[in-house]
């Protein structure tokens, strides 16, 4: 029996290694490699060959469908599935741009991740079927690329100046991007808009 190598990214120590011990008990899957780290993906994955990368998606470094897109463009032959507890349409709407093959949440049951890692290596598209609905329901993000970079920041506590020099960008433009998001997302101020845009998954 061939057995299907697994990459592993996941910064929470004790999960990871439950994640590890439980993936070891099935004869046909072996974790190759296992990183805390979302921008050392890539490199491990280069150097392992792994057949799935398993991925969460809140990791330090790069967020997790970062590092998945990344993945897909330097080594197609890896398909990955993101394991996560964030389970909102738009996020799975930015995994499936991310290139990602599955993606199934933290809390289902544990058989289901070795089924799924099976199914995902074998070419199949897994995706928890609710969340799949809700995401067909689901209004499309109306921001465009720029306006999420602007307010992935803002989220992350950076002021006007702060924005427009990780973007190189003027202050009077940063806030011209923030005024039009706030109109865009119906809401009342840059907080409430940062609100909604978690909420459905938009900004990690």
């Amino acid at each position: 029996m061939l057995s299907v190598k697994i990459l592993l990214a996941e910064d929470v120590h004790m999960i990871r290694g439950a994640l590890i011990a439980l993936l070891q008990l099935e004869p046909d899957l072996r974790v190759v490699a296992s990183v805390d780290r979302g921008d050392a993906i890539v490199k491990t994955a280069l150097e392992a060959r792994p057949d799935v990368a398993i991925i969460d998606i809140d990791l330090p470094g790069i967020d997790g469908l970062t590092a998945a897109s990344e993945l897909h463009e330097q080594l197609p032959t890896c398909r990955t599935l993101i394991l996560t507890s964030l389970g909102r349409p738009g996020t799975l709407r930015r995994a499936l741009a991310a290139h990602v093959t599955g993606f199934l949440l933290k809390d289902a049951p544990p058989d289901q991740l070795a089924q799924a890692v099976r199914s995902v290596a074998a070419g199949q598209r897994v995706i928890d079927p609710q969340l799949a609905l809700s995401a067909w329901d689901s209004p499309e993000n109306p921001l465009s690329r720029r306006e999420l970079e602007v307010l992935r920041l803002a989220a992350q506590g950076a002021d006007a100046a702060e924005i427009a020099g990780c973007l190189y960008l003027s202050k009077g433009t940063v806030r011209n991007y923030l005024t039009a998001i706030v109109t865009k997302l119906n809401a009342r101020n840059r907080i409430d808009a940062i609100r909604i845009a978690e909420e459905a998954g938009w900004i990690p």
